[in-house]
């Protein structure tokens, strides 16, 4: 199996909209009376939640990427010796 980057965003995403779609089959199915309008704020809180979750998560894996950057131990490329060909014009 391949492995994926976790995304805590997108799991959110489809969690909120899995129960959206819950929510209106069990109206469908009579389980429950649910107004046309009350899906609408769950789907939009659980979008703008997953949005907000996203952005922390790249602002979290940014830093730590940095940091792990910068404790590494790098060497200056060292100056090209080459003669070079004297220019003409």
């Amino acid at each position: 199996m391949l492995r994926h980057e976790f995304q805590p965003g997108k799991l959110i995403a489809g969690l909120f909209l899995t129960v959206a779609g819950i929510t209106y089959a069990g109206d469908a199915g009579g389980a429950w009376d649910t107004p046309w309008f009350a899906v609408i704020p769950m789907v939009v809180g659980g979008l703008c939640l997953a949005g907000a979750v996203g952005l922390l998560t790249r602002a979290v894996r940014h830093h730590h990427d940095n940091r792990r950057d910068s404790r590494r131990t790098t060497t200056a490329p060292e100056a090209d010796q080459t003669p070079q060909p004297p220019v003409t014009r």
